[in-house]
């Protein structure tokens, strides 16, 4: 996992920078973006006119109170601008950083058979260039050639090198990163202004944000709820002074009023905050080093109902260990453990270190010097599919359970039935067998499984529980994709799986209306990837599948692809919330500036004043001034986002309307009575 620590929600350098671009943002072209806000800012400039109407004694209200309205109106746009530009400055920070990592270096260029040195702004993409230990890698690039350890801390803020290396899929680089070992030749895959690293600045900067579908929607809809309530609030000054004339007594509503009203019952509250917590959720998707092409994938990985994971790396720890020795007739445990652990010494691979492990921990076997034994070790070979060996006159060899059988047989030795048996065990268990044997005696079997990561079965459940499908997707055979798979919990699985395999499960699954996420790193995983509705190639992985991905994890981790889904329900989740509290919010404010803005023409509204607000005037400027602060107050909860919970929808919803339904009802209520009885206490209305 990463090493970067989260920026602080309100760090003091990205508040002053905030502050700042509210008042830019208070451009007409900018909130022309946003109709409910522009609506707002119209409100805001008629009410400042009528200010200095009534300064000059034109006007048929105080100044005080039509400059207290229209000072909030611009209260109310200016929390709303600053939400956004706090949820912007977030992104910026990061690509400040960015860019401070991004620097001119030079580089050796190989043109024929001799190299040049050039600066990294004059490669250009197909350039080679030779970099040796110690070095910046220059641009973006693939290993053609080479193998080396790689400090990626500038870019993933992890401390631990990593390996890159021709020919697998594990060759790409990034420009910025520093060779800390041996020499690579990479071949450049970006020109300068095209790397990665520009790519990640732009995306980044909250501002390049495009708008999501989702979010598009919403906006059509505030917009329609915004003409709806201009068209009804129009109304309202005609219809109150042809009343006033028909009844002989009472006083019309005034613009200034109306005005209020206007802004009142307009969803306020989520227009000033929609578009922060869209930019926060892309904030939080890079604090966890992902980098997506746009909110769209971001907002489509909480739409998601189908993973696709692959197994190894991902479900499983990556590679098999080994859990038991079951011995052969006549054979104790320590001595087949003695056999394996003495054919092990010289085995580097993981399986072969995890034996000489198992022997040690359970039978106290501790591992022999190599020099001092004197032996003469036999490596793994792909013909004879064995390794072991040989010291004091011992053949010991261990391997697949054929190419051992057979070993067995030429040495004129027989294979137990029983052993047989136990092998067949292991493999329906979804286990690899290897046979150990001394001479022409079979001693038993090394029980090598593949160990599925603590805790999956716990987050497959709770994916599960949030009505989305797990599909695991590995090359083994079915049989052993099958005991994994009911191991770890997942719902499916794709057994021998193949680029063309995974494409047509992808599809399968999209024409039946699902959305499908999935993860892979190498060119091979390119076609699904560019299928997936969510596809989250690998920074460590090739080329071709990052550009086939919409994201990029930077710390190269397969189980990313959990978290990823969990940040785009918490987008979803935040924005479902927020607008049931802004709705909510709504219908409450109506109990307070209705009755006050028509009491002067219809008394008997009064009687709606349930809470026994101390003027109309007070009335009206509680409401509008607890209509600005309320954006104030929930800037946070937008920017960090709603606690994410892995429920259903159907609870899902019962919770929200309960807690921000209920508690948007309940707060406008003790907030504007707060407000009335300080102004009236202040003597301000």
């Amino acid at each position: 996992m990463s090493t970067r620590t989260a920026r602080p929600l309100f760090d003091l350098p990205i508040v002053k920078r905030a502050i700042w671009e509210s008042f830019c943002k208070l451009n007409p072209r900018h909130q022309l973006r946003n109709p409910v806000m522009f609506t707002v800012l119209l409100g805001s400039m008629l009410t400042t006119a009528l200010t200095f109407r009534a300064m000059g004694g034109s006007g048929v209200e105080s100044p005080g109170f039509v400059g207290a309205i229209a000072a909030w109106l611009w209260f109310t746009l200016l929390f709303a601008n600053f939400a956004e530009a706090m949820a912007e400055g977030r992104g910026k920070a990061q690509a400040d950083a960015l860019r401070k990592s991004r620097q001119e270096v030079m580089a050796t260029r190989v043109v024929g058979h001799r190299f040049e040195s050039v600066a990294s702004s004059q490669l250009k993409k197909g350039d080679v260039v030779l970099v040796k230990a110690g070095e910046l890698v220059p641009i973006d690039g693939e290993v053609i050639e080479g193998v080396a350890s790689v400090d990626e801390s500038a870019i993933t803020g992890e401390s631990a090198p990593v390996i890159r290396e021709s020919g697998g899929d594990r060759s790409a680089v990034t420009g910025g990163t520093r060779v800390i070992s041996d020499v690579l030749t990479i071949r450049a895959t970006s020109s300068p202004g095209e790397s990665f690293l520009d790519r990640m600045i732009s995306m980044v900067e909250g501002a390049k944000r495009q708008k999501t579908p989702n979010e598009i929607a919403l906006d059509i809809l505030l917009a329609a709820m915004t003409i709806v309530f201009l068209m009804a609030c129009a109304t309202l000054i005609p219809i109150s002074e042809y009343s006033v004339v028909l009844a002989g007594k009472g006083t019309a509503i005034t613009l200034a009023v109306v005005v209020a009203l206007l802004v009142c019952l307009i969803p306020t509250t989520i227009g000033g905050l929609l578009s922060a917590i869209g930019i926060a959720g892309m904030d939080r998707m890079i604090q966890a080093n992902v980098i997506a092409t746009s909110g769209r994938a971001v907002e489509a990985a909480g739409d998601v109902d189908v993973l696709l994971l692959d197994k190894t790396g991902t479900i499983t720890l990556g590679n098999r260990q080994a859990v038991e020795f079951i011995p052969a007739d006549g054979v104790t445990d320590e001595q087949l453990a003695d056999a394996a652990q003495l054919s092990s010494l010289s085995d580097e691979t993981p399986e072969g270190r995890s034996i000489v492990v198992l022997a040690k921990t359970k039978y106290g076997l501790r591992g022999r010097n190599v020099e001092e034994l004197r032996a003469k070790f036999v490596p793994f070979s792909a013909r004879t599919r064995m390794s072991g060996v040989d010291l004091d006159g011992r053949e010991i060899r261990k391997g697949a359970v054929d190419a051992m059988e057979n070993y067995v047989r030429e040495q004129n030795g027989e294979f137990p039935r029983t052993l047989k048996e136990q092998v067949n065990r292991i493999s329906h268990l979804g286990g690899t067998p290897l046979v150990v044997a001394e001479g022409k005696r079979a001693l038993g079997v090394v029980y090598l499984k593949d160990i599925v990561k603590g805790g999956m079965r716990e987050r497959f459940a709770q994916l599960r529980q949030m009505g989305i499908k797990t599909v695991m997707i590995t090359g083994d055979n079915p049989l052993t994709a099958a005991a994994i798979a009911a191991e770890a919990g997942v719902d499916d699985f794709l057994a021998e799986a193949t680029p063309e395999a995974k494409l047509a499960l992808i599809r399968e699954y999209q024409a039946g209306g699902r959305l499908v996420a999935m993860t892979g790193d190498g060119t091979n995983d390119s076609p699904a990837l560019a299928q997936a509705d969510v596809a989250v190639a690998m920074n460590s992985g090739t080329q071709a599948a990052k550009e086939a991905g919409n994201m990029v994890d930077l710390d190269s981790n397969p189980t990313k692809l959990i978290e990823i889904v969990e940040i785009g329900k918490q987008l979803l989740m935040t924005r479902g919330a927020l607008t049931t509290f802004s709705i909510a919010n709504d219908v409450s404010k109506y109990f307070a500036i209705i009755p006050a803005a028509f009491v002067g023409t219809y008394p008997e509204l009064n009687r709606l004043n349930v809470m026994a607000l101390a003027t109309p005037a007070s009335a009206i400027l509680s409401a509008v001034i607890f209509n600005a602060l309320v954006i104030v107050f929930l800037i946070p909860l937008a920017l960090r986002g709603v606690r994410y919970r892995s429920v259903g929808a159907a609870t899902l919803l019962r919770d929200n309307l309960v807690v921000y339904g209920l508690g948007g009802l309940a707060v406008p209520f003790v907030g504007i009575k707060i407000i009335d009885l300080i102004l009236v206490a202040l003597h301000l209305a």
